[in-house]
């Protein structure tokens, strides 16, 4: 299993290099608006999923293999929760210990209520959680939870997270339009931030492939009352700039399935990070991936995204003949 991939251009990292410790889709969310599609089934529990020595193995050749320079930030980001791996704590200190480039985690903040997840991430340089709702019914609706995970409890978690954490400490709002970007909510949102009191907040919208289709991110007029009501920390992240890099992968079409299983990839993209090739030569790269069996076209927005085959999207399940 290769567990490192890109880098890839991130709306708040830069060029990052992620660090997946974990299986596709191994989530204790299923939120409507999730890149990779339906947790099927979700689970809570915490163990060592992928063997840590593997994951800082593969970690080592990619930094060996890159210039200094290229790479912004690492970044723990699962297919899935990253904190579900148990040897999350022990990774991020060994990899401090391997390389000066800072180490992000992006986490949905779930487990943080968990004194040993809370721990596992003081060494990190900056932890993104998320906070999509501010009321339980609304977390139910948009993030829909593991039993496990209650709302009361995440947000207990992320305050006390916050309240002893030493690195950047940025709150992700991912707006839905129509979902959690009214004034109501905004200020239900604003109220649980006040009590985190993170760095900065970070107001992000579904640009790739949504698990449902009916999800559709702000509107301008969103954008503007989320500033507004959560105030002068507040960062809108739009498209990145940036370019996918596909590493020491000699393999194209494994190249490019292991970014799309992490991040779906527009076509537009795809083309772009292989222009050095002919336009003969792109066609028959995605032409065999598509025959390769393990990656699906996914359309939103007009859009065709990749993804890998295993993402469960409901709307692009078979139907019986």
């Amino acid at each position: 299993m290769k567990t490192i991939f890109g880098p890839i251009p991130s709306r708040r990292l830069g060029q990052s290099l992620g660090i997946d410790p974990i299986p596709l889709k191994t989530c204790n969310w299923n939120c409507v608006y999730c890149q990779l599609g339906r947790s099927r089934p979700m689970t809570n529990e915490r163990k060592e999923y992928v063997d840590s020595k593997l994951i800082l193995a593969q970690l080592e050749d990619a930094l060996n293999f890159h210039a200094p320079g290229e790479i912004d930030w690492l970044t723990f980001v699962g297919s899935g929760e990253p904190t579900l791996h148990a040897g999350l704590g022990k990774m991020i200190r060994m990899v401090k210990e391997m390389t000066d480039i800072p180490v992000a985690v992006i986490t949905n903040g779930a487990l943080l209520f968990l004194p040993e997840v809370r721990q596992d991430l003081l060494a990190a340089d900056a932890v993104l959680p998320s906070l999509d709702a501010g009321n339980a019914n609304l977390y139910r609706k948009i993030n829909r939870p593991h039993p496990g995970v209650p709302f009361d409890r995440v947000i207990e978690g992320m305050v006390a997270f916050g309240q002893t954490y030493q690195g950047k400490l940025w709150v992700e709002v991912m707006m839905v339009s129509g979902v959690n970007d009214s004034e109501s909510v905004l200020r239900e949102i604003a109220n649980i931030l006040n009590r985190i009191n993170p760095d900065e907040i970070h107001i992000n919208q579904p640009i790739r492939p949504p698990a449902e289709t009916w999800v559709q991110p702000t509107d301008d007029e969103g954008l503007l009352r989320a500033r507004a009501i959560l105030g002068d920390r507040v960062r809108i992240f739009t498209f990145p700039d940036g370019h996918f890099d596909f590493g020491s992968d000699v393999d194209v079409v494994e190249a490019i399935l292991t970014i799309i299983t992490r991040h779906p990839m527009r076509q537009s993209e795809l083309e772009q990070t292989l222009q050095e090739w002919g336009k003969e030569e792109i066609k028959l790269a995605l032409e065999k991936l598509q025959a390769s069996g393990r990656a699906q076209i996914v359309e939103r927005y007009g859009v065709c995204f990749w993804s890998a085959a295993i993402s469960y999207f409901p709307d692009l399940e078979k139907k019986p003949s």
